[in-house]
């Protein structure tokens, strides 16, 4: 692997944030500086940190910023909890969305148990 563009984590972290960009776009326009905000910042954060990570030199400096991805997906989930039940999202569109979170957020731990075990 020559640069974190190869990761499939951040492959599909960085196809998350254009979908949820996407999404975010019928969210009510008073909620621009609100949780649209929220939720877009969250999501930028998620294959910000796993390639700002992989520059870093040393184990312990990836694991931190690794672990700062995985709490921006969980605040993430939290946010596209919140939009579906104010009925900004459609069940499906959550649902889908979800499930992607779900999928990067299987890959992230198991990359930290992977990063931890390597010596």
């Amino acid at each position: 692997m020559s640069t974190f563009r190869d990761l499939k984590i951040w492959q599909k972290s960085m196809k998350l944030v254009s979908n949820i960009y996407t999404e975010t776009q019928n969210f009510p326009k008073e909620e621009i500086y609100g949780l649209t905000s929220q939720i877009r910042r969250a999501s930028i954060s998620i294959p910000s940190n796993i390639a700002e990570g992989y520059g870093r030199e040393g184990k312990n400096d990836y694991l931190k910023f690794l672990n700062i991805a995985i709490s921006s997906l969980f605040e993430l989930q939290t946010q596209l909890e919140i939009g579906k039940n104010l009925d900004f999202l459609k069940e499906e569109n959550f649902n889908l969305l979800f499930e992607d979170t779900r999928e990067i957020e299987r890959m992230l731990s198991s990359f930290i148990k992977t990063i931890k075990a390597s010596n």
